[in-house]
């Protein structure tokens, strides 16, 4: 009989698995650090934070979660109309919620990395006719040439403005001659192409004589035309700037005490409006109503306030009477917020705070003067509406 003698197991160890495993260790874990102490550095405002979440999650609509709700549950399907859409794309979702890049909108692929493409930005909050992410009112800044008045362009066909500035009558005297609405101008020198000589660059449409302050003294006749007692302050906030070596964007800075003192000095004043001119062009900026060109209107609410949600409102109620009587005239209501804009536009003033842009450059007053006459016609309405319900009807500041 043959005896085995057992042999002893031997278990081959390759030391060079065991290194590369204590190097892919080394890696994940410098990676996990480096992460960590990349995110507790950065600035806060470009940390993950709660608001970045929700941001994130208000891109996933009702209609998104019920379709993923769906996927676990079959018969939420049997509520879904069979003709929409398959379920949403995953990964896009999640692609759309890391990297903020929406597909739909180019902007967000760009709005990040140009240095100031973000001037083009914001949130359609109320589309009108027309109105899309490509043609959103554009906040310009004018090149420093622009602002310096001995560089100023002489002016052309002003004839006709000079003769209207001579027929203006007096305006329609007003109940107890209330100043109720207050025009003002924070890029006071924002002027219209047709009238600057030899000036083509849409940025550098501005001058200290023709501007929109002439919008505002149409809007205010057509206003106490309708018994709406206005005041307008046309002061220079441009001057104020360049007084103080001011970059352009301090505006707002600037115009803010200007309607600080209107509403301490006057405390029948309701509504706050801010005059402004847009830099797109002519086939953007124009509608034609009933065979006549009108300058088109756009409504910007700013979001950087606790209760923008009252300027809005109005604005909202204003872009809705304006296209139920004049069809595309309005371009909708534009919300603005973050870096390269102001975000408040001393709306945070006052509840009934609207920030207008009447036309663009290529408008002329002829059209400038229809879109006044209606917009009076319509605000009208609303103000004397508001006024017999007795709602937000206050000049008070809104809680901060």
């Amino acid at each position: 009989m043959k005896s085995y003698r057992a042999t002893p197991f031997a278990a081959a160890v390759n030391m060079k698995d065991i290194f590369k495993g204590m190097i892919l260790l080394f890696i994940v874990l410098l990676s996990i650090f480096s992460l960590t102490g990349i995110l507790t550095s950065m600035k806060p405002g470009a940390r993950i934070t709660s608001d970045s979440i929700s941001e994130a999650a208000s891109a996933l609509n009702g209609e998104v979660l019920y379709k993923l709700l769906a996927l676990e549950n079959r018969s939420f399907n049997s509520i879904l109309d069979r003709e929409e859409e398959g379920l949403p794309n995953l990964s896009s979702l999640l692609f759309k919620a890391a990297t903020n890049i929406r597909f739909n909108d180019p902007r967000s692929l760009l709005g990040r990395g140009l240095p100031g493409f973000s001037i083009f930005d914001g949130n359609i909050l109320v589309a009108g006719e027309g109105t899309d992410f490509t043609n959103m009112p554009i906040e310009s800044v004018p090149p420093q040439d622009a602002l310096d008045l001995e560089k100023e362009a002489e002016l052309k066909n002003i004839d006709d403005i000079q003769k209207d500035d001579r027929d203006s009558g007096t305006s329609a005297v007003t109940a107890e001659d209330k100043k109720t609405v207050l025009l003002y101008f924070t890029h006071t020198r924002e002027s219209y192409l047709p009238y600057l000589d030899g000036v083509a660059d849409p940025d550098s449409a501005m001058h200290s004589k023709i501007n929109v302050t002439k919008v505002g003294e149409m809007l205010k006749a057509e206003l106490e035309q309708t018994g709406i007692g206005t005041s307008i302050d046309k002061t220079d906030v441009i001057q104020k700037l360049n007084d103080k070596d001011l970059a352009y964007y301090n505006a707002y800075q600037e115009s803010r005490p200007l309607v600080e003192t209107a509403m301490a000095n006057n405390k029948d004043l309701l509504y706050l409006i801010d005059i402004h001119r847009d830099s797109q062009r002519k086939k953007v900026t124009t509608a034609e109503i009933d065979g006549e060109k009108f300058a088109k209107l756009a409504f910007v609410v700013g979001e950087e306030h606790p209760n923008y949600e009252q300027n809005l409102k109005v604005a909202k109620e204003l872009h809705e009477l304006l296209d139920s009587k004049f069809k595309g005239l309005s371009r909708g209501v534009i919300a603005k917020k973050g870096s390269g804009t102001n975000g408040k536009f001393n709306q945070d003033l006052s509840g009934n705070a609207l920030l207008l842009e009447f036309g663009g450059v290529d408008n002329t007053f002829e059209e400038l003067q229809r879109t006044a006459g209606a917009f009076a016609e319509i605000f009208s309405d609303y103000y004397w509406q508001a006024e017999k319900v007795d709602h937000h009807l206050s000049p008070e500041p809104v809680k901060q």
